[in-house]
């Protein structure tokens, strides 16, 4: 099982230009947590998380500094006040965010995760963003098979990117906020929605889309103020 089989398609993404203020909104929407920033091109040139929105607001309420940094009278930090100042995504994000291939095996990006001690990341296919993977759609992979290199079988991605779209096109479910996984026709359904109805209908779309044996549905209801990825 690869990235390409747990994460998550349909990314919120902004441009460098976006302002920070419709970041914070675009959050709050849609209940995640980070959002990567891309170029024209589609390529991850960053990442604008709750952190990096956070540090704006601790300066706006007048936390003062360490008191060692006082020590250094007249020495300013220039990267933090663009950083807590900025009014652009280019201004506010994380620079040159840590991304994986769509083709990374689970186990590889267990590790790449800890290492690098982040909880998602983008999935790019070539420069350009096709993804991203959070930690809960690794935990949700690695309860659905044991992990190896082994590709997952072509038919059971064709299968879960057949439910996906009939999802996203017809049942008014935020494909964003959920995670599918097929193994040799199995599908899983993981992730949180807003009503019991959105949970059956996303089990209805998985149990009428070909080549699917069977459904196991763990969606969960949104509790309010609860972030996604």
């Amino acid at each position: 099982m690869q990235a390409a089989d747990i994460m998550t398609h349909d990314v919120i993404s902004v441009g460098p230009d976006d302002e920070v203020n419709a970041i914070a909104k675009l959050l709050l929407t849609h209940r995640i947590s980070a959002v990567p920033v891309v170029d024209d091109d589609q390529k991850v040139i960053g990442i604008v998380s709750e952190g990096d929105l956070m540090r704006r607001v601790k300066n706006e309420g007048g936390e003062e500094r360490s008191w060692w940094l006082s020590l250094f009278a007249g020495q300013k930090d220039p990267g933090e006040y663009i950083k807590s100042h900025g009014r652009k995504a280019s201004e506010v994000m994380t620079p040159n965010p840590f991304t994986i291939d769509e083709s990374t095996p689970l186990h590889k990006i267990a590790r790449l995760l800890e290492k690098h001690r982040i909880k998602r990341a983008p999935v790019v296919s070539g420069d350009k963003l096709v993804g991203i993977v959070s930690r809960a759609n690794l935990l949700q992979g690695l309860a659905s098979a044991e992990v190896t290199n082994a590709e997952a079988p072509s038919n059971d991605r064709a299968i879960r990117e057949a439910i996906l779209k009939e999802v996203d096109d017809n049942t008014g479910v935020r494909v964003a906020g959920i995670s599918i996984i097929v193994s040799e026709g199995v599908a899983e359904l993981w992730g949180l929605v807003e009503s019991n109805e959105q949970k059956k209908a996303v089990q209805v779309a998985a149990e009428n889309t070909p080549g699917v044996t069977q459904v196991e549905n763990n969606l969960g209801l949104v509790p309010k103020g609860v972030g996604g990825y």
